[in-house]
C-alpha cells in the first residue's frame, strides 16, 4: 500500500512538472505547433457559439465587383474614389476609414481631387508594415514594447494624403493556420512605434485619448482587452457580410441610404474578386480583409472582445498544471470503472467550461491545456493497464492454485463473499463416502511410488465424477473421500446429483480397479456410502482454514460404507436419499433392498438399498471385502 502511495506521488508530481513546462515553453515562444492545434479549436468554439448581431456601429463600403465592372479597372481611379469619399462626408458620419493603401502616385488631378476630398471630414488612412520575412517577428530588445512586431519599414500613404488624415497600420496576424486570430494593436521600427489602424479608428470615434501602458492600452478610462503582445484577439460575428455592408456603386447609382452612413463609422475598403485581401474564418473560406479589420473595429469601440489578459494567463497555467494531476489522480483510484467515468466526465467538465467561458467573452487556451493532459494521462492508463494485467495474470494464477484445493463453485463464492461461513450455518445437503477396501494391506507390500500413483489415479477419477455432479470435495481422507451436495448453498437437486455422483463412482472404479495389474486389482475394492439430511457446514481451523460439514447426516453416510461392505456390495443408499432424488432406477442398475440396518454409533436403525451394476466387471459375484 505505501508504496503505491509513492508510486502515485512520483505520478502526479512528474504530471505537474510537464504541464508547468509545456504552458512555459509554449508562453516562451516554443511549441508553435500548439497555434495551429488552437487555431482550429477556436474555429470549432466559434462555431458552436453560433453566428452573433454585431453591436450596429460599423458599415462596409465595399468596392466590390460591381464598382469595378462599373469603371472598368482596379484599383479604383483617385477621381472615383475622391467622390465616393465626398459623399460619405455629406451624410456626416463619426470617421471615415479608408482600408486601401494610397502609397503611389496616379493621375495629379484625381490626387488632388482626394487630398482636397480627405480634408473635409475625420480620415484614418491605412499604412502597411513590411517585415523581413513573410512572419512577424519579435525582436530581442528589452522593454515592454520589445514584444511589439517589429518591421523593416512602414509604407505611409503619400504625404498630400496623410497631412489630411490620421494613419494607422492595417496589418492583421494570421498565425500558422491562415485565419487572423488577432490584431496587433502597435508595431514598430528600430525608431518608432505606430498604431494599428482599428486602434486610430476607434480612438477617432470615441474621441477618447489613448494611452499606452506597459501592460495594457487604455482609451479614456477603459482598458483595451489585449493579449501579452499587445494585439486584440478578435472572434467573428458570423460569415462575410454580418457587419453591415453596402456596394461603393449605390453612391454611383446615387441610391445610397443615409441612415447606413450618418453617426456611424465607414470603412472604406476593396472586395473584389483578385483584388482585395481574403482571409479563412471559421464561418466563412473567404472573408475580405476589410471585414477582418471591421471586426476589430467593432471589438474595440463596443468592448466587446474576448479576454486574454493577464488573468486568463494564469488560467490557463494552473488549468495546464491542475488538470493533468487530477485525471492521474482520478484513474489512480481503486474503482477502475468509476475512476475512468469520473476522469471522463472531468474532461467533459474542461471542455464544456472553456466553452463557456469562450461564450462569454474568455479566451482560454484549449490547446495547451491538451498538450499538458494527454501525454501524461495516456501515459499513466498505459501503465496502469500493463500493471493491471500483469496483476490479473498473477491472481488468475492464484485461483488457479486456489481451484486445485477448493471447488470451483465454492471458490467463485469466497472471491464474492470472503466472509462465507465465517459464522456456521445449519442447512439440508447430501453427503457420498468413497473408500478404498485392502488399500492398507496392500500397501504394506508395493512400493511407495507406485502406491502414490494408485492414490493419483484414484483421486483424480473421485474428483472428475464429483466435479461432473457439481459437488464439493471436503477432503481427501487417504484411501477415501467425502462429496457435499449442498455448498455453497442449498439446492433442490443436491439429491439427485449425489446419487448421479455415487453411481458414476461405481462405474468408473469398477473400471479402474479392472484396469489395474491382476496382482493388484485382486487386492483391491471399494464401498460407497450415500444419505441426506440436515448438515451443520462451517469452518474449522485458526491460520490454516478448511470448510466442512459435521453432524448426524455425515456419519450416517460414512457408517453406509459398512453396511454395504456387510451385505456384500459396494454402494448403500439411505431411502432417504432415494426419495429425495426421486429415483425410480438407471440402466443397467439394480436395486435391492429394503434393509433395515443398524448404524454403528447411533441408535434406531436406517433403511438401505443397495445399488448393483448390471453391467460392470463384478456384476456377476459381489465380493466380501474389508474395511480398508
Amino acid at each position: 500500500m505505501r508504496s503505491r502511495r509513492v508510486q502515485i506521488l512520483v505520478a502526479l508530481v512528474l504530471t505537474a512538472l510537464w504541464g508547468a513546462g509545456i504552458y512555459a515553453a509554449h508562453a516562451n515562444g516554443h511549441l508553435r505547433f500548439l497555434d495551429r492545434l488552437e487555431a482550429t479549436l477556436t474555429d470549432w468554439r466559434t462555431q458552436a457559439r453560433g453566428v452573433q448581431r454585431p453591436p450596429d456601429l460599423v458599415t462596409i463600403v465595399a468596392i466590390d465587383d460591381t464598382v469595378v465592372k462599373r469603371g472598368g479597372s482596379y484599383p479604383l481611379p483617385r477621381a472615383d474614389l475622391a467622390r465616393v469619399v465626398d459623399t460619405i462626408v455629406q451624410f456626416k458620419p463619426k470617421v471615415v476609414a479608408i482600408d486601401l493603401l494610397l502609397v503611389d502616385r496616379s493621375a495629379a488631378i484625381g490626387d488632388a481631387t482626394l487630398a482636397n476630398t480627405l480634408a473635409t471630414g475625420p480620415m484614418v488612412l491605412a499604412a502597411a508594415a513590411i517585415f523581413p520575412s513573410a512572419s512577424e517577428t519579435v525582436a530581442p530588445s528589452e522593454g515592454p514594447l520589445a514584444v511589439l512586431p517589429e518591421a523593416e519599414r512602414f509604407l505611409q500613404p503619400l504625404p498630400a494624403f496623410a497631412d489630411h488624415a490620421e494613419v494607422g497600420v492595417v496589418n492583421v496576424a494570421t498565425g500558422q493556420s491562415g485565419s487572423p486570430l488577432a490584431v496587433p494593436m502597435l508595431f514598430r521600427t528600430r525608431d518608432k512605434v505606430e498604431l494599428s489602424f482599428p486602434l486610430r479608428v476607434a480612438a477617432r470615434a470615441l474621441d477618447q485619448p489613448l494611452t499606452v501602458a506597459p501592460d495594457r492600452l487604455m482609451l479614456g478610462n477603459r482598458a483595451v482587452p489585449t493579449d501579452s503582445d499587445f494585439a486584440l484577439p478578435i472572434t467573428y460575428y458570423g460569415p462575410r457580410r454580418t457587419i453591415r455592408t453596402v456596394s461603393a456603386q449605390s453612391i454611383f447609382d446615387g441610391t445610397l441610404d443615409r441612415a447606413a452612413i450618418e453617426n456611424r463609422i465607414v470603412v472604406i475598403g476593396a472586395s473584389v474578386a483578385g483584388g482585395g485581401d481574403f482571409y479563412p474564418t471559421p464561418f466563412d473560406s473567404l472573408m475580405p480583409g476589410v471585414e477582418v479589420i471591421s471586426t476589430a473595429i467593432t471589438h474595440l469601440v463596443a468592448g466587446d472582445a474576448v479576454v486574454r489578459d493577464r488573468r486568463v494567463r494564469i488560467a490557463d497555467a494552473l488549468s495546464a498544471t491542475l488538470l493533468p494531476m487530477l485525471l492521474v489522480g482520478l484513474l489512480a483510484w481503486r474503482r477502475s470503472a468509476l475512476r475512468i467515468m469520473a476522469a471522463a466526465a472531468m474532461m467533459i467538465a474542461w471542455a464544456g467550461l472553456n466553452l463557456f467561458a469562450f461564450t462569454h467573452g474568455v479566451w482560454l487556451n484549449a490547446a495547451t491545456t491538451l498538450a499538458a493532459a494527454v501525454p501524461p494521462v495516456t501515459v499513466f492508463a498505459g501503465v496502469q493497464l500493463w500493471a493491471g494485467g500483469r496483476r490479473t495474470q498473477y491472481f488468475a494464477a492464484k485461483s488457479r492454485s486456489l481451484a486445485q484445493f477448493q471447488a470451483p463453485a465454492l471458490q467463485e463464492w469466497l472471491a464474492r463473499d470472503p466472509d462465507f461461513l465465517s459464522k456456521p450455518v445449519r442447512q439440508d445437503a447430501a453427503v457420498v463416502f468413497v473408500d478404498l477396501s485392502g488399500f492398507t494391506g496392500l500397501s504394506e507390500r508395493i512400493d511407495p511410488d507406485e502406491l502414490r500413483d494408485l492414490l493419483k489415479a484414484f483421486h483424480a477419477l473421485i474428483d472428475k465424477a464429483a466435479i461432473d455432479c457439481g459437488g464439493m470435495i471436503t477432503g481427501f481422507l487417504g484411501d477415501g473421500a467425502m462429496i457435499l451436495f449442498g455448498l455453497p448453498r442449498a439446492m433442490p437437486d443436491d439429491a439427485a446429483r449425489a446419487l448421479k455422483c455415487a453411481i458414476d463412482l461405481h462405474r468408473g472404479l469398477e473400471r479402474w480397479i479392472a484396469s489395474l495389474p491382476p496382482a493388484v486389482a485382486g487386492q483391491l475394492g471399494f464401498k460407497i456410502g450415500a444419505h441426506c439430511g440436515p448438515i451443520v457446514a462451517s469452518r474449522l481451523g485458526e491460520s490454516h482454514q478448511h470448510i466442512t460439514a459435521t453432524g448426524d447426516t455425515v456419519n450416517v453416510a460414512s457408517r453406509l460404507m459398512e453396511v454395504a461392505a456387510q451385505n456384500d456390495a459396494r454402494l448403500a443408499l439411505s431411502d432417504k436419499m432415494l426419495d429425495a432424488a426421486d429415483f425410480h432406477g438407471a440402466p443397467d442398475g439394480v436395486l435391492s433392498g429394503p434393509l433395515l440396518a443398524h448404524v454403528r454409533g447411533r441408535s434406531g436403525v436406517v433403511t438401505v438399498w443397495f445399488w448393483r451394476d448390471q453391467s460392470g466387471p463384478g456384476h456377476e459375484a459381489a465380493k466380501a471385502e474389508m474395511i480398508g
